[in-house]
């Protein structure tokens, strides 16, 4: 039996069990494309990520990200925990250039701190904004079972394509009750992946309360997102919010259910370009019995 050595990864917290799970299998090299679907559906976690050899020039590593159910050019906390993972495992070293690869491109990793204490970054591939049909806004608050919108809906591509939805205020966020199967509908409409929602938390230490719902990707509620938060660090840049929150900012996610993630955000002004990141911790250590032929 061929085998893996594998890490469970709590992202985006610093106690374990309260951040967003993710699997890193390790040594991936040779595995194919229906058996590394077929791991990532067996450990039912919201992404499992696969570290193999870079196949581009000035690449430290390449990764490749799935959900139960496909594989996804870029996600934020599979980066950040993958890199986490990669750096406890002594398989690249903090003080070096380290670029990961994956389908999105290539994409700088920063690491600031040692330990426990120890957060990691990486630059989101670029964003954009996607078109988006106007019945999208009136659909989405039905879907969500919000009174209105602040805004009208925004279409981001940010490795994966979420339907970005301004709730205001962190107390309409935090008491939000989806209709999950009219998002998932909803986002099989539009061709993305779910619904975000996100509302403004003035005097706390975070910026912004955010949930996000991606029922059709097999996640009813994903704990702490990291796309999401790359979206918003955009959008926010575009929408000149940012001049009254600051160029960096910490969001808050996962409460709702039972988790307390929080994803520190940097948005360099000139260049457009977002950075995401912050602590993990290791859950599960140990070796993974690979699929077979």
């Amino acid at each position: 039996m061929r085998t893996s050595a594998f890490k469970q990864v709590d992202v985006f917290t610093s106690e374990p069990m309260r951040g967003n799970a993710l699997a890193v299998v390790l040594d991936a090299d040779g595995l194919g494309d229906a058996d590394m679907q077929r791991v990532a559906a067996w450990t039912n976690l919201s992404e499992t990520t696969f570290v193999l050899a870079p196949s581009q020039p000035g690449a430290s590593y390449r990764l490749r990200i799935f959900t139960p159910r496909n594989e996804l050019p870029f996600a934020g906390h599979p980066s950040v925990g993958s890199g986490h993972a990669l750096l406890e495992a002594g398989m690249i070293k903090p003080g070096t250039p380290i670029v990961q690869e994956c389908a999105a491109g290539l994409l700088p990793v920063r690491v600031v701190g040692e330990g426990a204490a120890r957060r990691v970054f990486v630059t989101a591939p670029p964003i954009r904004r996607l078109p988006i049909a106007a019945a999208a806004g009136t659909d989405a608050a039905v879907a969500l079972g919000a009174k209105a919108l602040a805004d009208a809906p925004q279409f981001i591509d940010s490795g994966p394509h979420w339907l970005l939805c301004d709730l205001g205020d962190e107390r309409s966020v935090r008491e939000l009750k989806p209709d999950l199967a009219a998002i998932a509908a909803l986002a099989h409409r539009i061709a993305g992946i779910g619904i975000a929602v996100f509302g403004r938390a003035p005097g706390s230490e975070y910026a912004l309360a955010v949930r996000a719902f991606c029922p059709g990707a097999g996640i009813a509620e994903d704990p702490v997102t990291g796309s999401v938060a790359a979206a918003l660090g955009f959008v926010l840049a575009q929408s000149g919010e940012l001049k009254s929150i600051g160029s960096s900012f910490a969001i808050s996610q996962g409460r709702e259910i039972g988790r307390d993630g929080r994803i520190e955000v940097n948005v360099d002004t000139a260049s457009g370009r977002v950075e995401i990141g912050g602590q993990s911790v290791t859950c599960v250590d140990g070796t993974l019995v690979l699929p077979g032929d």
